[in-house]
């Protein structure tokens, strides 16, 4: 009887973390995250007929699908490895063999499986590489692609090692109480890690230099200022050197704002098109969606803890074997999280598109924009439902092209569209007066 009773006590922390962790999350999500961004109701997506040629939509479904096999693969590959070196016996058997003191044993263990994950990873990856320069949306030589793989490796080494040896530590130092402060600390680096990203890591992968004065600058400077979002720089990035894709994003918050463009999109398009897309990234400054998503990713990193201690027990948390059973839980359940980060991912990015053609007041250039993205990328038009459910960090491009068709519509016709809704009229016609 002492036992079970036992147990239960020394878990009860664990409880209390997650407990507190998921409400604090739910709470937060609710009152931070845009689950309506669209006035009136996001509209149907247009046919894709009506923006892609049968050849552009046969292209982008092509090349989607060799894209997911190797990605898919991978991830599935990587999956049941990592939950085979998180048993028991494999666990038992590193734990015998790995040198040194338990400080030592820990990034040794995360270094092994970590190594052992990338390369079975890596044909898959080369796949996907080879795949890219195929159709021309990768400029990387072979050489560029093994050092980002390499600096991702390291990175990851690092970063890992650090956290699991604070929580072995932690669970050596208290029986009871290292998941509350390990639940702490989790949050914590992760708050920190998004002020220091885009200092320290974005840099190991490309150059950024400002944006040049002139016409654009003073443009995108401009909507800033007419959105009252203070950034510390809009800065362009050398995303030429690895790919053709264009693409620009908003990193960091506070002190640290950085609006990025690639070269690509600054070299390919024209400029109305171009303060579209930094319309869309100063709308996630002026609502603080990076902010937004580090307090969720704090929360959720703090739930995650409390589930560990929960699945774990301290007393496995004491010694270095549990590396690859912590490693193991870590993907699975990242990839159990993914639909819930990535629904929330899906409104928040709605809501930048909305408040980018209010910006801008400009439909067509979105529109064109978006369009431009999508073939210059081999987009598929109309991914499979549950993939896009699943995965799916962004709306589709057809869903994004009837966002553009709403508003170039003009508020009389949504006026008039909000009135048949509310009296009951027939379905009316989401997708839009603009047609290719």
């Amino acid at each position: 009887m002492t036992r079970p009773t036992s147990r239960a006590r020394d878990r009860s922390p664990a409880v209390a973390v997650v407990l507190l962790a998921g409400v604090a999350f739910v709470v937060a999500a609710a009152w931070l995250v845009p689950w309506s961004p669209v006035p009136g109701g996001t509209p149907d997506p247009v046919p894709a007929g009506s923006a892609f040629t049968a050849a552009e939509i046969a292209a982008g479904e092509h090349y989607a699908s060799w894209t997911r096999l190797w990605s898919w693969s991978s991830l599935a590959v990587q999956l049941l490895v990592v939950c085979a070196l998180g048993s028991a016996r494999v666990r038992e058997h590193l734990g015998r063999r790995l040198p040194g003191r338990w400080w030592v044993q820990v990034p040794l263990a995360v270094l092994l499986v970590t190594l052992v994950l990338r390369v079975l990873a890596l044909p898959f990856g080369v796949a996907l590489q080879q795949h890219r320069l195929d159709h021309g949306l990768s400029t990387q030589s072979w050489w560029g692609y093994a050092r980002d793989v390499a600096t991702g490796t390291a990175v990851s080494v690092v970063v890992t090692s650090l956290a699991l040896t604070v929580l072995v530590a932690l669970a050596r130092r208290w029986q009871r109480a290292w998941v509350v402060v390990g639940a702490a600390l989790a949050g914590g680096l992760v708050l920190v890690g998004s002020l220091v990203y885009p200092l320290v890591v974005e840099p190991l992968y490309n150059s950024f230099t400002s944006l040049p004065d002139g016409s654009l600058r003073t443009s995108v400077l401009e909507v800033a200022d007419r959105e009252g979002v203070p950034v510390d720089d809009v800065l362009v990035a050398d995303a030429s050197r690895r790919t053709t894709t264009l693409n620009a994003y908003v990193s960091g918050w506070s002190g640290t704002r950085r609006v990025v463009l690639y070269d690509t999109l600054v070299e390919s398009l024209p400029e109305d098109q171009v303060l579209s897309v930094v319309a869309h990234e100063l709308a996630h400054a002026r609502h603080d969606d990076v902010l937004t998503g580090t307090t969720l990713g704090a929360l959720g990193a703090a739930f995650g803890v409390g589930l560990l201690g929960l699945l774990v027990g301290g007393e496995r948390m004491r010694r270095a074997s549990v590396v690859p059973l912590v490693m193991a839980l870590l993907a699975v359940g990242t990839q159990l999280a993914s639909p819930v980060e990535n629904g929330i991912s899906r409104r928040i990015e709605t809501r930048a598109d909305v408040d980018a053609l209010k910006a801008t007041g400009d439909p067509v250039a979105f529109r064109e924009m978006q369009l431009m993205l999508a073939r210059r990328s081999l987009a598929d038009p109309t991914p499979p439902a549950w993939s896009q459910w699943w995965w799916g960090s962004h709306p589709t491009v057809l869903q994004r092209l009837a966002l553009a068709d709403r508003s170039a519509a003009g508020p009389a016709a949504e006026r008039a569209r909000a009135g048949a809704v509310e009296h009951g009229a027939g379905p009316v016609d989401r997708g839009g007066l603009i047609r290719s």
